[in-house]
């Protein structure tokens, strides 16, 4: 990046010319090959949500997340109803074409007088886990946030003990900045946050990259992938 100068000859950041506040995600379907995602209704979403989340059986999905884990139906609808309604965090319920409702992930901090928005509240239950689905989801919420509303920077943010996430993250094309000590507290616990972002100057050869890994001819007749995600971004 080259280096901008003021008037008194101090370094500043690059100019955003004609910049203006960017558009509030909308409550609307986003439709991919394996899966759509739609707004969170907990009268329709809530039982098979909770069907597929009891298949974690120990309970560990919930060990990084802010509540749970739901041992009964009744708990966790209401707690569906009552903390994810709103318009910040807003919720939405990730629907395999086969197995119906499978996760739930969110936009939160959404900012739209500076284009910042972050991805979390992702809890994708074993029938999500490791099939093709859980990228697609990820990729739909993306390419929403960059191309349908123009947003300039994206986040993921996970305990620093969360390896599997930040894993996750990276492998989806976030990058790694820092942990923040001590950033909150959580179930009783201290929490470091780790922080990773894509900003949009990043996206189009990420947006590539998931397309190609996307399309049908990666996939050969079992469903496996024939070239991994990292490989692709690392061709791009």
């Amino acid at each position: 990046m080259s280096t901008h100068l003021n008037a008194f000859g101090q370094p500043i950041g690059p100019p955003v010319p004609g910049w203006q506040a960017r558009p509030r995600p909308p409550r609307t379907v986003m439709t991919g090959r394996f899966c759509r995602i739609e707004p969170l209704d907990p009268e329709r979403h809530a039982e098979a949500l909770f069907a597929a989340n009891t298949l974690d059986r120990d309970g560990r999905n919930w060990t990084y997340l802010g509540v749970g884990p739901f041992e009964e139906l009744g708990p966790y609808r209401t707690w569906l109803e009552t903390s994810c309604r709103g318009d910040d965090p807003l919720f939405h319920t990730i629907v395999d074409y086969e197995r119906g409702p499978v996760g739930l992930g969110a936009y939160l901090r959404i900012e739209p007088p500076v284009g910042v928005i972050e991805v979390g509240h992702l809890n994708f239950s074993p029938l999500l886990q490791r099939h093709p689905a859980a990228t697609e989801a990820m990729y739909l919420m993306m390419r929403r946030v960059f191309d349908e509303l123009g947003y300039r920077r994206y986040e993921w943010k996970c305990d620093s003990f969360n390896a599997p996430s930040r894993a996750a993250a990276e492998r989806l094309g976030f990058r790694f900045e820092g942990i923040f000590r001590q950033a909150t507290v959580y179930k009783g616990r201290s929490r470091d946050t780790a922080w990773l972002s894509i900003i949009d100057s990043e996206w189009p050869a990420l947006k590539q990259a998931f397309e190609r890994w996307l399309a049908p001819d990666n996939f050969d007749a079992e469903g496996k992938q024939r070239r991994r995600l990292q490989e692709l971004r690392q061709n791009r």
